[in-house]
C-alpha cells in the first residue's frame, strides 16, 4: 500500500546477489564474510514490514483526513527520504533508468492512494484493506488481456469465490455491514485495487536492479500530482490539515511507507515465492485486528466471513508454485 507496495516495486522476488571478496596480497588475511547466523531472519523482517504497512490504514483513519489529503501528504513527506535513497542508489551503480513508465505507474498509484483513503472512512480500515488485496487476482487478469499471459487454473477457480467474498465483505448483498456507507466504500476499495494493479503492471516493465528507488521516487511524485488533480476539483484536498493530523500523516509516510516497504524489500528476495506471498497476507489480517482493537470497528458476521473468503482466495492464488 507505497504503496506498495511502495506496494510491488518491493515485491519482485529477485535472485540472491553473490559478492566476490577482495583480492588479497601475500600474507594478508582474506576478508571473511559475515556469518549467516548474524543476519536477521527474513521471516521476521517480512512480518515487521507487514505490520508497518498495516498501520497505514490506522494512520489514515485516525488523521481524519480525506483520501486526497492523505495521498498528497504521504507523497510529499516521503519525498526527502526517497531522494536520499535515490542519491545513494546512483552512487552504487549506473543502471538504466526510465522516466515515462514510472510516471505513468504513479498515476495508478495515486488513484489507489486517493480511493483507498476515502474507502477507509466509509467501510472501515480492516475491510477496505482486505478488499484492496484483490490486486493479486486483478493483475493476472489484466496481464492476460494486455500481454496474453495465460492465467493458472488456480486463478480461474478462485475468481468466482473471490467475487462472492467481496460481495459479503462490502455489504453489497444487503447484509448488515459496518461503516457509514459500506457499499460505496467497497466500490472505492475495488477502484483502488484497479489503480494499484495498473501501478504494478507498469512498474514491472520500468524498474530493475539498481533503479528501484529511482522508479519509486518518480512514481511518488506522479501520485502526488494525481492527488492534487483529484482533490482540488472535488474540494477534498486540505493543504493545512494542522496538528495532530499532520503528525499522523508523517507517520503514514515514514512508518507505513518508507520503513515498511524497506523491510519487505530486504526480506522477500531471501524467501520462497509461496512463503513471501503468504506473509504478505498479514497486512489485511493485521489491519482488521488493529481496526477492532484500536479503532472500535465492529464488522458484521457476514463482513468477517467475506474477509475470510477473500483472504483464502488470495492465499490460494498467491501461494501457487511458479
Amino acid at each position: 500500500m507505497l504503496t506498495g507496495s511502495v506496494h510491488e516495486h518491493s515485491l519482485v522476488l529477485g535472485c540472491r546477489a553473490v559478492e566476490a571478496g577482495p583480492v588479497t596480497t601475500t600474507g594478508a588475511r582474506p576478508a571473511q564474510a559475515r556469518p549467516a547466523s548474524r543476519r536477521l531472519d527474513p521471516t521476521l523482517l517480512a512480518v515487521a514490514g507487514s505490520v508497518c504497512i498495516a498501520l497505514s490504514s490506522l494512520f489514515i483513519k485516525v488523521s481524519g483526513t480525506s483520501g486526497g489529503t492523505s495521498a498528497f501528504w504521504r507523497c510529499l513527506l516521503s519525498l526527502p527520504v526517497l531522494l536520499a535513497l535515490v542519491w545513494w542508489e546512483r552512487r552504487r551503480g549506473t543502471a538504466r533508468r526510465r522516466v515515462l513508465l514510472p510516471l505513468l505507474a504513479g498515476i495508478g498509484l495515486g488513484v489507489d492512494f486517493v480511493l483507498w483513503g476515502d474507502a477507509i472512512g466509509l467501510v472501515g480500515a480492516g475491510v477496505a484493506t482486505v478488499i484492496l488485496s484483490v490486486q493479486v487476482v486483478i493483475v493476472p487478469a489484466v496481464a492476460f488481456l494486455v500481454h496474453g499471459e495465460r492465467p493458472s487454473r488456480r486463478f480461474l477457480a478462485a475468481v468466482p469465490v473471490l467475487l462472492c467474498g467481496i460481495v459479503l465483505a462490502g455489504g453489497l448483498a444487503g447484509t448488515p455491514a459496518f461503516g457509514p456507507d459500506p457499499v460505496l466504500g467497497a466500490v472505492l476499495a475495488l477502484g483502488a485495487g484497479l489503480g494499484y494493479s495498473a501501478y504494478l503492471l507498469l512498474v514491472r516493465h520500468s524498474t530493475g536492479p539498481g533503479a528501484r528507488e529511482h522508479t519509486l521516487c518518480l512514481a511518488t511524485v506522479s501520485a502526488g500530482v494525481v492527488a492534487v488533480a483529484i482533490g482540488v476539483p472535488t474540494d477534498r484536498l486540505d493543504l493545512t490539515p494542522g496538528w495532530p493530523a499532520l503528525g499522523w500523516l508523517a507517520a503514514l509516510a515514514l512508518v507505513g511507507q518508507v520503513v515498511g516497504w524497506t523491510l519487505i524489500g530486504a526480506a522477500l528476495p531471501r524467501l520462497s515465492s509461496s512463503t513471501g506471498a503468504t506473509l504478505m497476507l498479514l497486512q489485511p489480517v493485521v489491519a482488521i485486528l488493529l481496526g477492532v482493537a484500536l479503532l472500535g470497528e465492529r464488522p458484521s458476521a457476514p463482513q468477517l466471513a467475506g474477509c475470510l473468503v477473500v483472504l483464502g482466495s488470495v492465499a490460494f492464488v498467491g501461494t501457487a508454485r511458479r
